[in-house]
């Protein structure tokens, strides 16, 4: 890790109940696994705020967790402050990003935001994490064999 400093990281979808909240515990589990904890700081949120307050969607919590995964982050919306408070803010489709970046307080904040499948190495057919939402159980799945492809690939690139 570089410099000892906590690297904080933004997750963000659309409603932040199925892709971003699902990136949120991949990610937390596999800090954890490597010891990184005090180094690595996880959130997430939505650009639409409608379902602030709210745990993950219970499909991708059922899915989840059938990869041992505990899905208990709060929806949130994101804000402003998330630009001052997060070193990286990563986006799960071209329209979340369009969305984030209106919200840069100036344009040199964009340097933070990134595409999710920019951390992609096995899934290179895929140019955006697809939304779940109203899909079926395949799905869920498949958000969760590309959010464990980027998370790793990511923390490997932290380390």
């Amino acid at each position: 890790m570089r410099n000892n400093k906590i690297t904080c990281i933004l997750f963000v979808c659309l409603g932040n109940i199925c892709r971003s909240a699902a990136a949120n515990g991949v990610m937390e589990d596999f800090v954890t696994k490597a010891g990184l904890s005090d180094k690595i700081l996880i959130d997430s949120a939505g650009t639409y705020g409608g379902h602030a307050g709210d745990l993950p969607d219970m499909r991708m919590r059922i899915a989840a967790a059938r990869r041992g995964y505990n899905l208990t982050h709060r929806a949130r919306k994101v804000r402003e402050d998330d630009f001052y408070d997060f070193d990286m803010i990563i986006v799960m489709d071209d329209s979340n990003y369009e969305n984030v970046a209106r919200l840069a307080p100036e344009r040199k904040y964009l340097d933070k935001v990134y595409r999710f499948v920019e951390f992609s190495k096995n899934h290179p057919e895929w140019s955006y994490v697809p939304d779940p939402y109203y899909e079926g159980h395949e799905g869920f799945e498949l958000v969760l064999d590309l959010l464990e492809d980027g998370c790793q690939e990511l923390l490997n690139q932290l380390k």
